[in-house]
């Protein structure tokens, strides 16, 4: 065995198995099948041209020359971003552990119970902070939460406004730049007029639905906004705020001054700053927008015992969900980040947190009394952790202080900006006054201790109480702590305990040596706006995995500056909307999708401006080619393109994807590809070699960075040598082309520091290892389907009869048993596994998709599960009480009760087969009430009790 092989630690059948397995399948290669699956004309002639694989030991001396090259200074931009304390029992037990990163969204409740508490945790913390009543379990950025809080606000304009087609929103001027930049981007295509300008300028009239507020501003005053959102809720505006987290623990919270949205970052809660992320974003709103607001929101119910538990509540409402009538494209969260950030305010509890934003503040007010002592003008006269000096010569006190290893904000020739954090010491402060002391040529003195004064006005301090919850009290100890995110940890089932096979969703290992490196501080302590020679080693990650990108891809560019797949999909329709305008066809408006393709496919074309027009599919799963015809050329004047799936998503490489796209470009449209089923082309086929124009990739999925129980993810396009002129910019780090649309995320290259990981596993796998990955891919799903296929029908496959990545497997008959797909789902779990993806995107089914990463062993034990369940279904008792799986899934609490009323057996319920008992699985609580959940709505951590 070639032990320093990553390959052979990536892929999980070994060559015995390999054979066996294409025994089942009926091949009698792994070429062979791949031959018969993937159609002759789209194949790959080449071998991709990358370097040479990397063995684990290797990558790691390789990152760590190149961490190198960032320079690590003591840095005080502000602009949303902060260098921070990560509490290493938090980095121990959560960002590096597997139970937490491996781990899906928790649409399985019964089995997701941990994060859904830590996350309970976190929205708690943000109302409270916030003073608002309905917080989500997150999203991607400040900027992407403040273009969504203006969408929702757009969506839900009166009856009147959308009469009157009311359409401006005016945007502070002190809003961080690269919020507007966002909001300028997502403003197009909903015929939403931006007006910037000074807040005080404003004059409200009913030619506004909204004004959005930074709160500090982004110079760092604070201001009494309470008088002017009285006057403009009079005129029928309504208020976004981007507020500052820390900051409210000192400051008059914006929902009790008024405000219908708050949104902001919570990076400032421990999370590296990364280059830019990831970062969770929070989106606090009023209780009348619960069935509006953008993202995923955790709420208490009970389950079959009437226990409490949780659940994501009004799924329903989930905007991608909504199709061509969504508002909004969000399809997932930073859930990894929140937990983390939510975590931090359990560790510090309120008073910690409002220590720390003391202790930030008394630094300002004391490097504020030094500065003045100078003679230097600061213009913030009430404000929290920044100063806004003026000085003679920007240009000199920059020079300076880079040389001492400081960075400030150079605003123009005469202003700068200082923001202190939790990082900065007495020390820290006084070594900025030296750098003062050397331009203006004056002796400072330097502070022996910090000066306790408050420099903010008292009608904007807080008075009340936040985080009284006994969560945010308990667990102040390392011990305690530790032993909490233990508990609920294993309430969580994640892939260090089985296979989870989501179909569309690409469950892979994240290897342990892709993941060490963002930890380091090295990337971790790197602001997204520092001068890009500081960020040396990052530009050389971020330039190598663009140019494996396009050579996977087969195309000439790649923006990393999607944080999403959807963010992913949104950023290639606009790039595509961009180009048609540059040729004179800006009047182009409509896209094509299939009937099959995900919500976030028509969500994201509504969102990006376009009109739907849905394509029938076959019976076999296939596009209507014919219908496809006839609406191309019906449509020919106006066709925008056509966004698609490949391989589709009902598993299986359609033969004529040529013909499709032929037909597409022949009618003056272009081709978007979905990257969600990528895992099945890498190194075989390419969208550039298939013919598309652009597409996203799921960095998440196909390239092993963790999903993070929902998030962080990236979503990069990669395009044309005819679109990549309009990839996305940003306004203060010159990135995309010369002629790129407005930025899609806050930050120039998204969530860089995850970035690392899928640099890492291009590097490890090579061209062959890669190429490998798929083939393997291929050949587990073809041994499921060929094992499954005898007990369950499988709706589809190619011409040949083979699959590609993944299979839907149908439970439709079941039906006459008294059996939904949802009782096989949650009777799963008893087995220890998570369900396959359920009723997408064929109703009262699963789609499978098991990836490389598994070995025979591991499918053996998920076939062996189905069958048991098939017997099952066979004998199951219409009598709903009594029936195995209607009451899956089984607890530890109900199996070792003295009340068992049951005709099956207990062993039955929780130890149906033997290799259960070597690693059993307790799902914490038993079926989940959603509709309970959803008629008594509770987001926050008050006991359930008060509200039954």
């Amino acid at each position: 065995m070639q032990t320093d092989s990553f390959q052979i630690r990536h892929i999980g059948p070994n060559t015995l198995e390999k054979e066996k397995m294409l025994q089942s399948i009926g091949v009698s290669s792994l070429d062979e099948l791949i031959d018969k699956t993937i159609p002759k004309d789209i194949r790959n002639p080449k071998s991709l041209d990358l370097s040479e694989p990397m063995s684990e030991q290797e990558y790691l001396s390789h990152i760590s020359e190149i961490e190198k090259k960032n320079k690590i200074f003591k840095t005080y931009i502000g602009l949303g971003y902060h260098p921070t304390i990560l509490p290493s029992v938090i980095q121990r037990n959560i960002l590096e552990n597997p139970g937490w990163y491996t781990a899906y969204t928790p649409y399985q409740a019964e089995i997701s119970q941990g994060r859904l508490e830590a996350l309970l945790n976190y929205q708690t913390m943000i109302s409270d902070l916030t003073g608002m009543e309905l917080t989500n379990a997150s999203l991607l950025d400040e900027g992407t939460a403040a273009a969504e809080a203006m969408g929702m606000l757009f969506s839900t304009r009166s009856r009147q406004q959308k009469a009157d087609n009311v359409s401006k929103f005016y945007v502070s001027d002190e809003v961080l730049p690269q919020t507007i930049s966002v909001l300028q981007t997502r403003a197009v295509p909903f015929g939403i007029e931006l007006e910037i300008g000074a807040t005080r300028d404003f004059v409200p009239s009913n030619a506004y639905f909204g004004i959005m507020l930074q709160y500090p501003t982004k110079y760092g005053s604070i201001e009494n906004y309470s008088d002017l959102v009285e006057k403009w809720h009079s005129s029928e505006i309504r208020v976004v705020v981007a507020a500052d987290l820390l900051s409210l623990t000192l400051l008059t919270p914006p929902g009790e001054w008024g405000a219908d949205v708050v949104v902001g970052t919570t990076q400032r809660f421990g999370i590296p700053m990364g280059y830019g992320g990831p970062h969770a974003a929070y989106f606090s709103t009023k209780d009348q927008y619960k069935r509006d607001i953008p993202g995923r929101i955790i709420g208490i119910t009970q389950d079959a015992a009437g226990n409490r538990a949780l659940r994501m509540a009004l799924q329903t409402r989930e905007q991608h969900i909504k199709r061509e009538k969504a508002t909004s494209n969000i399809c997932t969260a930073q859930v990894l980040l929140a937990v983390m950030a939510g975590m931090y305010g359990v560790y510090h509890g309120p008073e910690g947190l409002k220590y720390i934003a003391k202790k930030i503040h008394h630094l300002t007010a004391t490097l504020d009394r030094g500065l003045k002592n100078l003679g230097i003008e600061q213009l913030n006269s009430s404000f929290f952790d920044t100063l806004l000096i003026k000085v003679n010569d920007t240009a000199f006190v920059k020079s300076l202080a880079e040389s001492k290893g400081i960075n400030f904000w150079y605003i123009d020739a005469h202003h700068i900006t200082i923001s202190l954090n939790e990082v900065t010491t007495l020390a820290d402060v006084n070594d900025i006054l030296g750098v003062f002391s050397e331009a203006e040529k004056k002796q400072s003195q330097a502070f022996s201790e910090v000066l306790k004064e408050c420099k903010i006005n008292t009608d904007v301090m807080r008075t009340s109480d936040f985080m009284k919850h006994d969560v945010f009290h308990l667990y102040h100890s390392e011990t305690e702590m530790m032993r909490y995110i233990k508990k609920l940890e294993n309430r969580d089932l994640a892939m260090n305990h089985s296979m989870i096979s989501l179909g569309s969703c690409t469950m892979k290992l994240n290897s342990a040596a892709s993941m060490f490196p963002i930890s380091w501080a090295s990337f971790g302590n790197i602001h997204p706006f520092v001068p890009v020679e500081q960020a040396e080693g990052y530009h050389l990650i971020i330039k190598d995995l663009e140019k494996s990108l396009n050579e996977i891809t087969g195309f000439a560019a790649t923006s990393l500056q999607p944080n999403s797949g959807a963010q992913g999909e949104y950023s290639g329709l606009r790039v595509i909307k961009a180009y048609q305008k540059s040729i004179g066809q800006g009047h182009r408006k409509l896209i094509l999708i299939p009937a099959s393709a995900h919500g976030t496919n028509p969500a994201s074309a509504v969102m990006a401006g376009f009109d739907v027009v849905v394509i029938k599919t076959t019976e076999n799963g296939e596009i209507d080619i014919q219908d496809l015809k006839e609406k191309a050329k019906i449509h020919q004047a106006n066709l925008v393109g056509l966004m698609v799936t490949y391989p589709s998503t009902h598993g299986v490489f359609e033969a004529e994807i040529k013909l499709i796209i032929e037909i597409i470009h022949n009618a003056g449209g272009l081709v978007y590809m979905d990257g969600a089923n990528m895992n099945a082309q890498v190194g075989l086929t390419s969208p550039g070699l298939i013919g598309a124009d652009v597409c996203h990739l799921n960095l998440h999925k196909t390239f092993a960075i963790p999903h993070g129980g929902g998030g962080p993810g990236i979503g990069p396009i990669c395009c044309t040598a005819a679109l990549a002129p309009f990839l996305p910019t940003n306004p203060v780090i010159k990135t995309g082309g010369d002629q790129g649309i407005t930025a899609v995320s806050s930050a120039p290259y998204g969530s860089a520091l995850v970035t690392l990981i899928s640099y890492a596993y291009i590097k490890m796998l090579g061209a062959e290892g890669l190429t490998e990955s798929t083939k393997y891919a291929i050949l587990n799903a073809n041994y499921l389907k060929a094992e499954l296929e005898k007990h369950y029908p499988v709706l589809f496959s190619g011409e040949n009869g083979f699959v590609a990545h993944e299979m839907i497997v149908d439970f439709r008959a079941f039906k006459k048993n008294g059996v939904e797909v949802t009782d096989v789902a949650k009777r799963l779990m008893d087995y220890g596994y998570h369900a396959p993806t359920v009723s997408f995107p064929v109703a009262g089914t699963l789609m499978i998709e098991p990836t490389e990463s598994e070995n025979k062993a591991e499918l053996d034990r998920f076939i062996a599960a189905l069958v048991k369940i098939k017997s099952e279904i066979d004998r199951n008792s219409t009598e709903t009480k009594d029936s195995i799986l209607k009451n899956a899934p089984h607890t530890q609490e109900m199996i070792t009760s003295d009340d068992w009323k049951y005709s099956y057996s207990r062993q039955a319920a929780a130890f149906p087969l033997d290799y259960i008992r070597e690693n059993k699985f307790w799902p914490y609580v038993r079926r989940v009430d959603d509709a309970y959940g959803d008629r008594n709505l509770v987001c926050t951590c008050d006991p359930i009790e008060d509200y039954i």
